[in-house]
């Protein structure tokens, strides 16, 4: 499913309208009754109760007004209150409350502190509150009736259903400069938003579904439009199919240059994760003083022992011959888990990437390394895939956290066409981007995952797949196994599980998502009569 920008969406509803015929106000009905099932979903019946209605003057007013009808003839008691100016009602909007005045429904505004007590208890008494204040349109600051608005419905404690995205957070964004409504469920419309996914916007939006409400599939489908949810979907067309021919050198030979004195656990996470997901050969290169610890460490993952010149840590010439000569015999190279940041270890690093010409991803110390050079990964022979986390990637950009986190998307999908990298930027949603502008955002993945290792795991399982599948596209299947690991082991260890349960939870997760395929396939060629 693609992930809609703001002018994306209007240009989809634009086109809707002149290549199709299909008029703003039918989609504003549409909208509006899949609101009212909504509502009707989250109340476990709507008949009787109170639901208290809070409408802007834009088109999101306009979707929770026709709900309000569809509500009403449900047999719901309705609280309605308009929370903008009717005198800046976009024409469709105006059309509905103009419904809404003859059926003979009360819309109060809020212009007094009368005004603002009935507002205070109908939410006090009502059963839900249905959310249509501000659209996916809005950016920038609330303003003060709204913002009180919002913090009473907040306060109310009632279950709210959200029309698109919850009021105040920002839909290309997910950010919110003040408050948003903090909704138990948001029906979206058409595509889903970056808001939808980014923090701190995806912590407002509760539960989602989205419904293209009448819009046609190939407007939603456009490949002008260039975000996407790396979902089950997308991963049944990733998975590799092993040959019953296969052996081990065809599943892949991958390197894993990790370690270093106290950092050895980042090393034997990143090589036995890229076994587990799948890897034919895998072998480990540590300093060579961690060898004898490494070998007793890792029992399916080979070692080499690579010299050194400062005890525990890679560094130096000869250390770099050993690893050059020896990345030539592999399909792919992970660098960075567990190196640790001493001078020579980082000149190392950006050394051997800039010399050796295979598939390469590039973690943790390794990203580190090109800090204070980052135009200089523009210049490697291949396009590497970069693993930052949030820290990692503001401090690759040289900007803070909180100011990455306000543009992340159109921050990192212009890094990685200037770095002409494949950036895999770990956070609450890891996205993927490409050189090419190309953004996934993925689906999976829970709180439990913020422990130590995780990333280290992710790392080898991208490496892993490198040979299995086309190597551009083992971080978006790596970061979605890892990802669905990650929430196998979340429900059985929750908050205590460590980065190994997820390592440990990957061929259990591609063996059911194999089976699950197989069953779908088998079941379309049965309906069909195959």
């Amino acid at each position: 499913m693609k992930v809609s920008l703001v002018r994306e969406m209007r240009r989809i509803d634009q086109a809707a309208a002149e290549r199709y015929g299909l008029p703003e106000l039918l989609l504003m009905e549409n909208a509006g009754h899949r609101a009212a099932e909504q509502m009707a979903a989250l109340m476990h019946g709507v008949k009787g109760k109170t639901i208290c209605i809070l409408s802007g003057s834009g088109n999101n007013g306009g979707d929770a007004l026709a709900a309000a009808r569809h509500l009403f003839n449900q047999g719901a008691r309705l609280k309605l209150f308009l929370a903008g100016n009717p005198d800046h009602f976009t024409e469709s909007a105006a059309g509905m409350y103009q419904v809404l005045q003859k059926m003979g429904l009360d819309i109060h505004r809020l212009e007094c502190d009368r005004d603002w007590d009935r507002l205070h208890f109908a939410l006090k008494l009502a059963d839900g509150v249905l959310d249509g204040i501000l659209g996916t349109g809005f950016t920038g600051e609330l303003r003060k009736p709204t913002l009180r608005v919002i913090e009473e419905i907040n306060a109310a404690g009632k279950p709210v259903l959200s029309i698109d995205i919850p009021s105040g957070v920002e839909a290309d964004t997910g950010r919110v400069l003040s408050v948003a409504v903090q909704a138990d469920r948001t029906l979206v419309l058409g595509l889903p938003k970056p808001g939808h996914l980014l923090s701190p916007g995806a912590e407002y939006c509760g539960s989602w579904t989205v419904d293209d409400i009448g819009l046609p599939s190939p407007l939603l489908e456009e490949e002008q439009i260039h975000q996407a949810l790396l979902d089950d979907e997308m991963a049944s067309l990733l998975l590799p199919v092993r040959a019953r021919s296969a052996h081990k050198g065809t599943c892949g030979r991958i390197l894993v240059i990790a370690g270093s004195r106290g950092m050895t656990g980042a090393a034997a996470l990143a090589a036995s994760s890229a076994l587990r997901a799948g890897a034919g050969i895998v072998t480990l290169a540590v300093p060579e003083s961690l060898h004898d610890l490494m070998e007793i460490k890792l029992t399916e993952v080979m070692t080499r022992p690579i010299p050194e010149q400062t005890p525990g840590i890679f560094g130096g010439e000869a250390a770099l011959a050993a690893l050059l000569s020896l990345a030539s015999e592999y399909d792919a190279v992970l660098i960075g888990p567990g190196l640790g940041r001493a001078e020579e270890t980082m000149e190392l690093v950006r050394f051997f990437v800039a010399k050796v010409n295979k598939p390469l991803v590039l973690d943790a110390d390794a990203i580190y390394a090109f800090r204070s050079c980052p135009d200089d990964l523009s210049a490697l022979p291949q396009i590497p895939v970069l693993t930052p986390h949030i820290g990692e990637m503001a401090g690759l950009l040289g900007v803070p956290v909180p100011e990455l986190r306000e543009s992340l998307l159109p921050v990192v999908r212009d890094a990685a066409a200037e770095y002409q990298s494949v950036l895999v930027v770990k956070s609450e949603c890891t996205i993927v981007a490409y050189p090419d502008g190309d953004v996934f955002f993925t689906t999976k993945g829970n709180p439990g995952m913020a422990t130590a290792g995780s990333g280290d795991v992710l790392a080898g399982t991208i490496a892993g797949l490198m040979k299995q599948m086309k190597s551009a596209l083992a971080p978006l299947l790596g970061v979605y196994l890892h990802g669905a690991a990650g929430d196998l082991a979340y429900e059985r260890k929750g908050e205590a599980l460590i980065a190994s349960d997820i390592r440990e939870a990957l061929p259990e997760v591609r063996v059911s998502f194999q089976k699950k395929i197989k069953t779908n396939v088998f079941m379309q060629g049965t309906r069909r009569g195959e």
